[in-house]
């Protein structure tokens, strides 16, 4: 899990480099454009720019809108995506592999130990990955110390097991609330500007105040996507979470029913 964490956080970087100097490049570009080509009239520009908007897929739309956004904070707020979706993958693969067969573990167990005592059994949670299997093992290895040890034992093995099913969620919570922050703050920002801009010019533009506010919508609603987003996988993360520690604690009475039913047969 840790190299395919590792994985997609290097995937991530090298998107998001190598998307900022395609986005400078294709900025660049458009700007020595736009100052090398004489004015026109503006029906002829309104009908360019609709024949290029059909002309240009899904794809290059949303190159357009996080260049207007401004490289800076978009770049962070993909970043934040890349991040936070990398971490949610791994724990959503973690949490899958996690899953076990409860009911089919524990008939397992029981027969195990009445054909071959707590060895047997502890040899069959060998063999069943998932924390409900490990936490069956810590609580079968101390048979010997009676039923209360193995009782708390397993609550304090099942705590351990839980922060490990746990891990990383705090990291897509910081995203979450980090992502909607940058967007705010471009917003801020492009009101600043539009701001800057009529104080230069003296007299209150429409097209100069447009600017500044089409670069703070843009900001906001990408942060808000990206909130958005992450806040759906973190929530179906904690529901699994949730599903997995409430079977946890129930097929734990259940293994400390089938080792009293045990201990009165010996």
């Amino acid at each position: 899990m840790k190299k395919l964490f590792a994985f997609l956080a290097v995937l991530g970087m090298l998107s998001f480099f190598s998307a900022s100097a395609i986005f400078a490049q294709e900025e660049a570009a458009a700007t020595e454009q736009v100052v090398s080509q004489p004015a026109r009239v503006d029906n002829v520009a309104v009908a360019a720019d609709a024949a290029d908007a059909d002309e240009q897929g899904i794809h290059k739309q949303v190159k357009a809108k996080f260049i207007e956004g401004g490289a800076v904070f978009m770049s962070f707020v993909l970043l934040c995506l890349i991040f936070g979706l990398a971490i949610c993958i791994e724990r959503i693969i973690y949490l899958n592999l996690a899953s076990t067969n409860t009911k089919k573990l524990l008939q397992d167990i029981e027969n195990a130990l009445s054909e071959g005592g707590v060895e047997a059994a502890k040899e069959v949670c060998r063999n069943t990955r998932g924390p409900v299997a490990s936490i069956f093992y810590q609580g079968l290895d101390r048979y010997d110390e009676g039923i209360e040890v193995i009782e708390k034992s397993v609550i304090a093995y099942g705590s351990v097991q839980m922060g490990l099913l746990e891990k990383g969620l705090t990291w897509v919570s910081l995203f979450i609330a980090i992502a909607p922050m940058l967007g705010f703050m471009g917003t801020v920002i492009g009101m600043i500007e539009a701001f800057d801009n009529i104080q230069a010019m003296g007299d209150i533009s429409a097209g100069a105040v447009a600017g500044g506010i089409k670069i703070a919508l843009i900001t906001t609603v990408s942060g808000l996507i990206v909130a958005i987003i992450l806040q759906v996988f973190y929530n179906y993360i904690v529901s699994k979470i949730d599903g997995i520690v409430n079977t946890m604690e129930d097929s734990s009475i259940s293994l400390l029913d089938i080792l009293v039913k045990y201990n009165m047969k010996k």
